[in-house]
């Protein structure tokens, strides 16, 4: 078997507009980051963050860029978000995109067996989700073409960065922060409401609640890349009886159904309601490409 090629110096790199995936007259778009050379290379598919509701798959372009400058694959997504279609919508799309890029390994520099998936905030959410459900009929109800080749979504591995792996309990823990008079619950709330129809929707299409209700799903080796001080993703929920924080109750529970996960805490500032500044993380993105180099391989 060919070998990924992993290139830990920097390496040069191509960007380029794909659609993938069409709903009516709207295209969705990938903007994919090729390293240069011949490959096979790792590959990421890449959620965006925005409360599903909100950026594009250029938002996050620091990270993209330096996966492409070392030499991984970036595929950076756009999908419906929650005002334009309420969950599962956007996971249908991940999901499709997934299989989507094992059909055109080819022509993206990389093989099937390589592609695995990344996610920041409600990004890091759907990721996980789909790497965990890739068999759902629901999440894989969208096609490929007549003649595409017989893949699924299932992935190597995934790479989360602050992930909003219980939107249950951060709705509630949005909801209390208004009540104390906090105002980055004033905008969390209404993209919540606009994305998950009920909060019964949001228990079940909630990674941390699958696997406390004992589901059968799939645990790809994983790792969780959090802020310190960030109260929107590391909170105690205060109707769980575990004594740490979600990341920490997440951890414990993949690991006890048998899945490989890491949790790294680093430094950077957060504001909350805000978009986070990624220039303030390039030792986390070396992280990443060490992961995925340990990880993704023939």
């Amino acid at each position: 078997m060919t070998a990924a090629v992993l290139d830990a110096q920097s390496t040069a790199y191509d960007s380029k507009d794909i659609e993938y995936l069409r709903h009516g007259d709207k295209p969705l778009l990938a903007r994919v980051f090729l390293p240069r050379g011949a490959g096979p290379f790792p590959a990421l598919v890449e959620v965006h963050g925005g409360a599903w509701c909100m950026s594009d798959r250029k938002t996050e372009h620091l990270r993209h860029e330096f996966m492409a400058s070392h030499g991984i694959v970036s595929i950076a997504l756009d999908f419906r978000s929650g005002n334009e279609a309420p969950y599962p919508a956007s996971v249908q799309d991940i999901n499709y995109a997934v299989r989507w890029a094992k059909a055109h390994a080819r022509d993206l520099k990389t093989r099937p067996e390589l592609i695995a998936l990344s996610g920041q905030s409600s990004g890091g959410h759907l990721a996980m989700l789909v790497a965990m459900r890739p068999h759902d009929p629901r999440y894989a109800a969208i096609a490929l073409p007549p003649g595409s080749p017989k893949v699924d979504a299932s992935v190597p591995c995934v790479v989360m960065s602050w992930p909003v792996i219980n939107p249950l309990s951060r709705y509630r823990h949005a909801k209390r922060a208004i009540a104390r008079g906090e105002e980055w619950g004033k905008s969390i709330v209404p993209r919540h409401d606009a994305y998950w129809p009920s909060e019964a929707d949001m228990a079940e299409g909630n990674p941390m609640l699958a696997l406390e209700r004992g589901e059968k799903v799939q645990l790809p080796p994983a790792i969780w890349f959090q802020a310190r001080g960030d109260d929107v993703h590391d909170y105690k929920d205060v109707e769980s009886t575990f004594p740490g924080n979600e990341p920490q109750r997440f951890v414990a529970n993949y690991r006890k159904a048998g899945g490989e996960i890491e949790l790294i805490y680093i430094e950077m500032e957060r504001h909350k309601g805000h978009t986070p500044d990624l220039s303030q993380i390039g030792g986390a993105f070396a992280d990443m490409v060490k992961f995925v180099g340990r990880h993704i391989k023939s």
